[in-house]
């Protein structure tokens, strides 16, 4: 069978590879379309394999909410360059994973990578696109949170999201904003000190002791010392009593009292590549 230049064309549009590549691929199938289709996805499958042990720690973040705001995701996937990562197509790649995700609304990582997509599953896709881009792909991170609002936020580069779920529906824009901007610039560990685990309550603690028993300070004195370095440290990981970057003389906690004192943050997830 024999080929035209608009059939190489067309398997381009439909695949994402190269010119050179579809012609590879429509010559060895000797004109078979949907052979040649195979033929591509058989190398994205192999260019994977053999860079499987490559590392890909470049790639974007990116976070969204359905229409409604009560359902937010974000995804990581991940390739070897910043050259890639700044790709248009990888981009739009990684935002239609995304927008699965807000349409299904799996569970975890695993059920995303088997959704369906475009009749192959997401897993399926990634790999495809191992090909087609020639770098190691890598649908590394996924997280969601279900509230009555759900705000996402994507620090300019894509390189770092957030999600924020609070506990009333139709919260102000511009305060949930702030909130998931609060997030991503101040990286809490928590919502309040109450959801840190004891664990790591007591080993910053123990922390905080040795550091000023290296000081010098008296053996007696440690505990007090220590339990004023906690209350500091809480102050600074934890969402609610951080200083609000918009303006440090209040805390978070009454920065959205200022607009509604039952509001509340339920969830926040945060990721950063590279950041």
């Amino acid at each position: 069978m024999s080929f035209s230049t608009t059939d190489i064309v067309k398997l381009r549009k439909l695949t994402g590879a190269g010119m050179m590549d579809c012609k590879n691929a429509l010559q060895e199938s000797e004109g078979d379309f949907n052979r040649a289709i195979e033929i591509i996805r058989e190398k994205g499958k192999l260019i994977a394999s053999k860079r499987s042990e490559r590392e890909a720690s470049e790639g974007v973040v990116l976070s969204k909410t359905t229409e409604d705001k009560k359902f937010g995701a974000m995804i990581v996937l991940n390739c070897e360059t910043d050259f890639v990562a700044k790709n248009s197509n990888f981009i739009a790649f990684a935002d239609s994973i995304l927008n699965l995700a807000l349409e299904q609304k799996p569970g975890n990582l695993e059920e995303l990578k088997n959704l369906n997509m475009e009749n192959r599953s997401v897993d399926a896709q990634v790999t495809e696109q191992t090909g087609v881009i020639g770098e190691k792909l890598e649908l590394s991170h996924y997280e969601k949170i279900e509230a009555e609002t759900v705000v996402s936020y994507i620090h300019p580069g894509n390189k770092l999201a957030t999600l924020v779920g609070f506990n009333k529906d139709g919260v102000e824009n511009q305060l949930a904003k702030e909130i998931a901007m609060q997030v991503a610039a101040m990286s809490p560990i928590s919502i309040d000190k109450e959801d840190i685990p004891q664990d790591v309550i007591d080993k910053e603690l123990e922390i905080a002791k040795e550091k000023f028993r290296q000081e010098g300070k008296p053996e007696t004195m440690l505990d007090k010392i220590a339990q004023g370095s906690l209350n500091k440290w809480f102050k600074d990981v934890t969402l609610l009593n951080q200083a609000f970057i918009r303006d440090t003389k209040i805390s978070v906690k009454q920065y959205m009292a200022q607009s509604d004192k039952e509001l509340e943050v339920i969830s926040f997830k945060r990721y950063s590549l590279n950041v």
